[in-house]
């Protein structure tokens, strides 16, 4: 079950990157020339919206039944810390993504209050780069590729 999880939540991170990394370009470009805000750009904030939040639920069921996950009973929390491979895994990657999704869906959020086009792509292009900077910043890079070679 772990290996099919971690499978799944690792494949669903290309989704999630692919749709955060399109609605910040489409939200940068469509700021930059001024054009107004349309169904399009709606659903495509909405899509990186959803494929983040799934990928958040899938983190969690992952979280709980990683191998990692019962160091912190044997070892404590103090062990985990000065491990630099638990400390990631167990509380870094968790705590800084789901922070960034935090920011995805506030930035979600800010933009359906916001009428001018321009203010409605700002708020897509500022809340959902940060997100996308803060996932890309906590992937462990060496495991997540290493598993598709």
């Amino acid at each position: 079950m772990y290996d099919i999880i971690r499978t799944l939540h690792s494949y669903w991170a290309f989704l999630v990157i692919l749709a955060l990394a399109i609605a910040v370009i489409n939200s940068i470009i469509k700021l930059s020339t001024k054009k107004e805000f349309e169904a399009k750009d709606i659903r495509l904030g909405l899509f990186a919206l959803i494929f983040s939040h799934i990928q958040l639920l899938i983190g969690l069921v992952l979280y709980f039944v990683t191998p990692y996950f019962s160091q912190f009973g044997e070892q404590g929390m103090g062990a985990v810390m000065k491990d630099p491979t638990l400390r990631l895994y167990l509380v870094e990657h968790p705590l800084i993504n789901i922070l960034a999704i935090v920011f995805i869906t506030m930035g979600w959020s800010k933009h359906k209050k916001k009428v001018a086009s321009d203010s409605k792509f700002k708020m897509f292009a500022i809340f959902y780069t940060i997100g996308l900077v803060l996932l890309l910043s906590r992937i462990p890079w060496s495991t997540w590729l290493g598993q598709f070679s």
